[in-house]
């Protein structure tokens, strides 16, 4: 099998991460500062109902763009097979946009039945008592649906985007529309704060976040087909020359109906079992304490949710999306692996030489190794921080932030106990983007009935949890790490098979923190529970009192972390700064 390379993608992967990243915290810290004012005006169970609506429009648009944008991000990664067929795109860069274009359009395709299918399924749920404590719950939901419909309409423009690399593009979008979410969530709740809207303001600012998206991405995406002359629109690949005879007699063909390429399509289709499984086990906390427990405690867990999962959403989430893309290049099989074909979509201005230079496959291999390595191991320090310093700061940062109100509430020490489920999200989402990046068809069939294993482990756990011994949200927190434990541990066998398969040994042992690091760790985590007080919930004097105290135990912790990892540290420098020094 030919492995290709580009070697600017490296830098390109980490330099869209880095721009993700920046966006990431931008966008949070405007949306944190907004839910803070927000909660003012909510109640739990208020929270509780504003969650489930956010997973039913989630839902929607994981089950209409998730697997097909998968398939995009490995089309030109992999080669054509012999023939004639491998010209036929590479003949004209307008077509191969054109047909990632069309590509995007299946997503609206899929979203508008399933806003349909999957409202009328929730509403069908809800409980007599839950419409009537929370107003404008149906209208919320039709908003929401289409609030759904409307982000996917920008799905054939993003393809494009994120297809040529185009992250400046991704950040002004992600950037305006959380922007408009925030001003008009926001300003519809304080105006309506004495009319009792219930859950309405989330839906309308759900509906301007969506809308500007589509702004942002018609607009640049419009300049884009403009000046290269293809459509954002649903158009037929023209001028395809005759299949070659051999061709003929397999019956294969190139694109359906003229619009869909094929092999994207097949492998779109494959990875969809494994999508849906996924989204179950990621909203699965949402489904299981919406069956189990009470909206009151639903409300509890979704601020621990927030809050905790803070940090996933700002650094975790944009380093998986680049790493995908960067496994994906670099270790993507090759058609004689899969069995399909993908697209090769030639570039042009600043996202020229995307075509990559071959290497031998060994050293491909052993880069990727220490990538991930190195992936995994930072991941392992930032969570060596979290678990010790987290747990304690619970209490008096939840009094600082969200007022007496939930300070009083079963919500400090959800998210104590969050903190130590943090690590293991990080873990998986890198994890499974590797596997996502470089699985063939029957590993991902393969891992798909594990996952669904797991489901069955996730839901025993939980219903123990919550129903038998009553831990209410914390159940739900630990039941979320069993199942998130047994992913990790799937996932680790088969990069570890996958790279011996290669030549290459993974050693699991090495993304460790040293001795020192965790040695560091232990004191620091005894020295914060003896001098940081737990009485604090509803001061906010005392909660920043409390905090400064931690602060004075962390400072000196993570000079000690640093010094212990201070040779991994100025490797992973040299590694960003492109000085060719590996990762170890």
């Amino acid at each position: 099998m030919a492995t290709r390379e580009d070697p600017g993608t490296k830098t390109r992967a980490l330099h869209g991460a880095s721009v993700l990243i920046l966006l990431q915290l931008v966008s949070r810290a405007v949306t944190f500062v907004a839910n803070q004012v927000l909660l003012r005006f909510l109640t739990a169970q208020l929270l509780g109902v504003s969650t489930q609506l956010e997973v039913y429009y989630l839902s929607v648009i994981f089950f209409a763009r998730e697997s097909l944008r998968v398939a995009v991000q490995r089309q030109d990664s992999l080669d054509f097979p012999a023939g004639n067929s491998k010209n036929r795109l590479k003949k004209n860069g307008n077509q191969s946009t054109q047909a990632v274009v069309n590509l995007g359009y299946l997503a609206i395709a899929l979203g508008v039945p399933l806003s349909f299918l999957l409202g009328y399924l929730y509403l069908s749920s809800v409980s007599a008592s839950t419409l009537a404590t929370a107003p404008n719950l149906a209208v919320s939901l039709y908003i929401y649906g289409l609030a759904a419909i409307t982000e996917l309409l920008s799905e054939p423009a993003f393809v494009v985007m994120q297809n040529r690399l185009q992250f400046g593009t991704r950040a002004a979008a992600e950037s305006i529309a959380t922007f408009l979410r925030c001003v008009v969530t926001l300003g519809s709740a304080v105006w309506g704060s004495d009319r009792d809207f219930g859950v309405l303001p989330f839906a309308l600012g759900q509906l301007s976040y969506g809308a500007g998206l589509l702004a942002v991405y018609a607009w640049h995406g419009a300049g884009l087909a403009k000046r290269e002359s293809f459509s954002l629109f649903l158009r037929p690949i023209p001028d395809l020359p005759p299949k070659t005879s051999r061709e003929e007699k397999q019956g294969s063909t190139m694109f359906i109906m003229s619009y869909f390429y094929q092999p994207a399509i097949q492998l779109a289709s494959s990875m969809m079992t494994q999508s849906v499984v996924k989204h179950i086990l990621t909203q699965g906390d949402t489904f299981l304490v919406s069956v189990l427990s009470t909206p009151t405690a639903q409300g509890v867990y979704a601020l621990a949710n927030n809050y905790g999962g803070l940090l996933a959403r700002l650094v975790f989430q944009p380093v998986e999306e680049s790493s995908r893309s960067y496994f994906s290049r670099i270790l993507a099989p090759s058609t004689s692996t899969t069995g399909t074909a993908m697209i090769t979509t030639e570039t042009h201005g600043p996202a020229d030489n995307l075509e990559p230079k071959s290497r031998p496959e060994v050293t491909l291999a052993q880069e990727a190794n220490a990538t991930l390595q190195s992936l995994l191991k930072s991941y392992l320090l930032l969570s060596l921080a979290i678990t010790t310093l987290g747990p304690t700061a619970a209490s008096p940062l939840l009094s600082l932030v969200a007022g007496p109100r939930w300070a009083d509430s079963d919500a400090p020490a959800c998210l104590a106990a969050y903190m130590w489920y943090i690590p293991l999200l990080a873990l998986n989402g890198v994890a499974e983007a590797f596997v996502a990046s470089v699985a063939t068809g029957a590993e991902v069939h393969r891992q798909s009935a594990w996952m669904g294993v797991f489901t069955l482990v996730f839901g025993a756990a939980g219903f123990i949890l919550l129903r038998v011994l009553e831990w209410g949200a914390i159940g739900l927190v630990v039941a979320n790490g069993i199942n998130m434990a047994c992913r990790i541990v799937w996932c680790g066998v088969f990069i570890r098979r996958h790279f011996a398969q290669k030549g290459v040994g993974f050693e699991l042992l090495g993304v460790l923190p040293s001795a020192g690091s965790m040695l560091a760790g232990a004191v620091a985590s005894q020295l914060v529970k003896q001098i940081v007080a737990s009485g604090a919930q509803g001061n906010a004097k005392a909660a920043l009192i409390e905090l400064v105290k931690l602060t004075a135990v962390a400072v000196p912790f993570v000079v000690a972390v640093a010094f212990f990892e201070r040779k991994f540290i100025f490797a992973t420098y040299q590694a960003i700064r492109g000085r060719g020094k590996s990762i170890s």
